[in-house]
């Protein structure tokens, strides 16, 4: 499926859910339950790897990660990228197809100085990475304004602003991730409309029905598969060093 599949899925209303992938043996399992895209979790991908996320991992490990995933599945792949590694954005743009990905998240988070980039100065790296990948890569950018937020009302403004030069520069779908009231993210959806949203389902936030009513473009779910497969394992090996086997 090429990027032009990819960007098609994005309904309003009718969102392309992602349970997002950590591995070959996740994106299978994925693939196998009939989704049509597998996208990965950063988060998820770093710490398999023996990491934590925030681009400690090496770039070169993370997108052999994400390789693997890719030759794994026969569907689309979309990568978790973090903030670009730092990478120049047509290496960007060219270790990403490399690794068979049709589309990347690519977020405002400055990893390497904290804090959020400039707007200006991310809507310059989208458009940079935009030109060098041309149409093959489908551009989530994320807007990272609310991560934290004590008053998610306070920072609607900034992260609107951010949406709206993001897609100037050519992303084909914002992510404000970690919105928590819905009222807050159905004013950004309806602020940015009828162009692409991604939104997460996470705890004291709108769920899958929810999200979906508010008019989000694209779900994903982040750490939440890896987070509750590992909580099974964590279990089942305490119940075995009581001595009580899991199978």
């Amino acid at each position: 499926m090429t990027a032009a599949r990819l960007r098609e899925l994005h309904v309003a209303g009718e969102p392309l859910l992602l349970p997002n992938a950590w591995d070959a043996d996740s994106a299978r399992l994925v693939e196998a339950a009939g989704f049509p895209v597998v996208a990965t979790s950063s988060f998820a991908v770093a710490k398999v790897l023996g990491y934590d996320d925030g681009e400690e991992a090496p770039v070169d490990e993370m997108f052999a990660a994400a390789a693997r995933i890719a030759r794994a599945v026969s569907v689309p792949v979309t990568v978790d990228a973090e903030g670009g590694y730092g990478l120049e954005a047509g290496e960007f743009a060219t270790r990403l197809a490399e690794a068979g990905a049709v589309g990347c998240n690519y977020e405002d988070t400055d990893h390497t100085n904290g804090g959020l980039r400039p707007l200006e100065a991310q809507a310059d790296l989208i458009a940079e990475l935009r030109k060098a990948a041309g149409d093959a890569l489908v551009i989530n950018a994320r807007v990272d304004v609310f991560f934290g937020a004590s008053d998610e009302q306070a920072v609607l403004e900034e992260g609107v602003a951010r949406a709206e030069a993001y897609f100037e520069a050519g992303a084909d779908c914002v992510y404000p991730i970690l919105v928590k009231s819905p009222d807050v993210l159905g004013e950004f959806v309806k602020a940015v409309g009828p162009r692409a949203v991604n939104a997460a389902p996470i705890p004291g936030g709108p769920d899958l029905s929810a999200l979906t009513t508010l008019g989000v473009a694209r779900i994903s779910l982040g750490t939440g598969l890896w987070k509750s497969v590992r909580a099974d394992i964590e279990a089942k090996l305490a119940g075995v060093a009581a001595g009580k086997l899991p199978y």
